[in-house]
């Protein structure tokens, strides 16, 4: 008989949730915030249907989850959802495998939780849920975030501090959106009919990272320890000098938690422009002669196209480009901005077609590009989902 499990990706504001049968997704629910409540999404064949909701309800999602699950006929009873996979941010050598949430698990969790608690804390607040509503014995796998990084050589994984340092406290660049990259990376190798050998990979969206791929492992990506290094994002600050940290912590008067929060919610395009996170309203606040917008999204692109051209110089050259993520995806004008004035590594963009295309997988190269460019929208549910089921086999 199939396994029945639930797949869940917890974010800061929003929750998402699979189940399957097998391989076959029977119904899906997003849970979010929007305006001053929360609404549930949720999908059953193909009806969507569309629900507001209490902070409580959202809070205790798994349960809405569940019950749903049985008022739909789906399940008879929750006992019949045999295990869990969910979405694990965690730095550490122990999180670059996806494994069975267990004592010495949740123990590991909660150290590296200090290191990570916007991203790590939500995730183990669900797994609390899950065994609320689940039992004490429900199995559930941790994917994680980082493992396809794995293959990340010494020389992109170290930080330029004292070996010792690195190595007795587990300080090392571990990557992360490893599942999102996976994802995409999959689909393009279907998508084109094979997986060209140098790859690089933009996912942005809120969060946003670049990773070059090498006959379809990753070799180097901009995020390091924590998910705050490299590009500059939608709240977060991405690369910074250290010595401007200290300083910051001086002037600011900020000790290390209010530090985290600041790098991690006040800064990237929300600090840069003053106004927003988001690239849309930047674009708009930009039309109206908004110089700080202005500003954000020219830094942000600006960072975006220099990672890039490290990432080419990484990998020894460029044979395609695969844009993911929100902003990817949807914006056609920062597809724009950030393809022109790299025709010097092969990327032609077939600005007509680009023009054209929102939120659907495209290629967007000229004819004569020797560079491929691709749109591809990442599934990191079903790459979730794809884990746990392997997984489940072995359980």
């Amino acid at each position: 008989m199939n396994k029945k499990y639930l797949i869940i990706n917890t974010g800061s504001t929003s929750k998402k949730y699979s189940f399957y049968e097998g391989e076959n997704k029977l119904y899906t629910a997003h849970f979010e915030e929007e305006g001053m409540g929360f609404v549930v999404t949720e999908k059953i064949n193909d009806d969507s249907i569309k629900t507001n909701i209490s902070a409580e309800e959202y809070r205790l999602a798994i349960g809405f989850v569940v019950d749903s699950l049985i008022s739909n006929k789906i399940i008879k009873q929750r006992e019949e959802i045999d295990l869990s996979g969910i979405r694990i941010v965690a730095p550490g050598e122990y999180f670059l495998e996806n494994r069975v949430i267990d004592k010495d698990y949740l123990e590991m969790a909660k150290k590296a939780l200090e290191k990570v608690p916007l991203h790590l804390a939500p995730a183990l607040e669900e797994v609390n849920c899950l065994y609320r509503f689940l039992g004490d014995n429900h199995k559930v796998i941790g994917v994680s975030d980082s493992a396809f990084h794995a293959t990340i050589s010494d020389e992109y994984k170290f930080y330029g501090i004292p070996k010792k340092d690195s190595l007795a406290l587990g300080l090392y660049r571990f990557g992360y959106h490893g599942i999102s990259v996976q994802s995409v990376v999959s689909q393009a190798e279907k998508i084109i009919g094979h997986l060209p050998e140098k790859t690089i990979v933009c996912h942005l969206g809120g969060g946003a990272s670049i990773t070059a791929v090498k006959d379809g492992k990753s070799i180097n990506t901009t995020m390091g320890f924590t998910p705050l290094e490299g590009l500059i994002m939608a709240t977060r600050v991405g690369d910074i000098d250290p010595g401007a940290v200290l300083y910051l912590m001086e002037k600011l008067q900020k000790d290390e938690k209010e530090l985290g929060a600041y790098f991690n919610n006040e800064c990237g395009l929300l600090g840069l422009s003053g106004k927003s996170a988001d690239i849309r309203e930047l674009l708009k606040l930009e039309k109206e002669g908004d110089r700080e917008a202005t500003l954000a999204l020219k830094t942000y692109v600006s960072r975006i196209k220099q990672y890039i051209g490290q990432m080419a110089a990484v990998l020894g050259g460029l044979d395609l480009l695969i844009l993911a993520g929100t902003v990817g995806e949807r914006s056609f004008i920062m597809r724009e901005r950030i393809c022109a004035g790299l025709e010097f590594l092969g990327l032609n963009l077939n600005k007509e077609l680009n023009n054209k295309s929102e939120g659907v997988e495209v290629s967007l190269e000229t004819e004569n590009s020797p560079v491929k460019i691709l749109v591809v929208k990442t599934d990191e549910m079903a790459e979730i989902a794809k884990e746990t089921y392997r997984l489940s086999k072995e359980l």
